[in-house]
């Protein structure tokens, strides 16, 4: 019996594969998953409903399970008709993820044709397309290495 609270089959074959600088990307609902996906990854659908499942809930089931070493989100737009004029709502509950478990791992944004570019790489082992509504909830992990 698994004694983290990520108990999805699948995810935890792909993260026992994976090792050192694996990338995860949890993808919310507008991501285009199909046609980003890194040559080694493979795709988990959990888009259930709107709103079902969220990038937070998965990537607080993620915290228990492994170690993460770097976390990059895509920049929001800042003109057009998806521009913000500050920071997604979505990444303070990230921040408030990795304070809980006590991750120290600072949001990186990337710019968004790039963060295309960074997850359709050979280290890109997973993406969990999720049904999230937030704009920008894109989220590329790094997976780190255990030290205990």
């Amino acid at each position: 019996m698994l004694k983290h609270q990520l108990i999805h089959p699948k995810i935890n074959e792909v993260i026992g594969r994976a090792g050192h600088h694996g990338k995860i990307l949890i993808a919310d609902g507008n991501y285009p998953c199909s046609s980003t996906l890194g040559p080694n990854a493979e795709l988990v659908s959990l888009n259930l409903s709107p709103g079902l499942v969220t990038c937070t809930q998965v990537l607080k089931a993620l915290l228990t399970a492994i170690p993460i070493e770097a976390a990059n989100t895509m920049m929001y737009e800042t003109t057009g008709p998806y521009a913000l004029d500050g920071d997604p709502p979505v990444w303070a509950e990230y921040r408030d993820a990795f304070a809980e478990a006590q991750v120290d791992v600072a949001l990186q944004p990337i710019e968004k044709w790039a963060f295309y570019d960074a997850v359709n790489t050979r280290d890109h082992v997973l993406t969990i397309q999720t049904a999230d509504q937030q704009r920008f909830a894109n989220l590329l992990l790094s997976i780190g290495v255990r030290m205990d």
